[in-house]
């Protein structure tokens, strides 16, 4: 039994939904998402409800019909609320800073780091060592930050580089040199 797969999604006020064959699209006042799904888990909409149904209840449909719902819920989500992650720069001059859509990032390396924001992201510098990526496809949103945390990963000892904000690094004891 999917727990997630057989939970309804409801529409908020202003989120479409059109359906053409596999391919379903969801427009809303942030955006507007399309995502091919499979053949086999039908989706029916009632109103501003929308319900996942799988043929059969082999373990493949079952995994199927979860991550078809979640990943629709993350699209309606995305389109009416939109997703954000936050990261936070920690080390002696490490900062970062916009120059137009690019994002450029000192962070101990003897050139500076540019990274192009792909289309439908925003990416915000509200301070010279935080950095926040704002979008409505929850996927390219997550995979823009991994890109711009992967750039200075935290390193254990002094605890430097690019995190997540409330992500904890563990720490390790240094040499005692004795």
């Amino acid at each position: 039994m999917s727990r997630i797969g057989n939970k309804i999604v409801v529409l908020p006020a202003g989120v479409e939904v059109t359906q053409k064959g596999n391919d379903i699209t969801v427009k809303g006042p942030k955006g507007e998402l399309t995502r091919t799904f499979s053949s086999d888990i039908k989706m029916s909409i009632e109103g501003s409800e929308v319900t996942f149904t799988r043929p059969n209840e082999s373990k493949e449909m079952k995994t199927i019909h979860g991550t078809t719902r979640a990943n629709f819920n993350n699209m309606v989500v995305g389109v009416s609320e939109g997703f954000q992650k936050a990261l936070e720069l920690i080390g002696v001059g490490y900062r970062a800073q916009l120059q137009g859509s690019k994002l450029v990032l000192n962070v101990g390396y003897s050139h500076p780091v540019e990274i192009v924001a792909p289309e439908g992201i925003t990416i915000e510098v509200p301070a010279n060592t935080q950095v926040v990526i704002k979008g409505s496809n929850k996927e390219v949103v997550g995979e823009v930050a991994a890109k711009i945390r992967s750039t200075r990963p935290p390193e254990p000892y002094k605890g430097k580089g690019i995190r997540y904000v409330g992500e904890y690094v563990r720490r390790k004891e240094g040499k005692t040199g004795k």
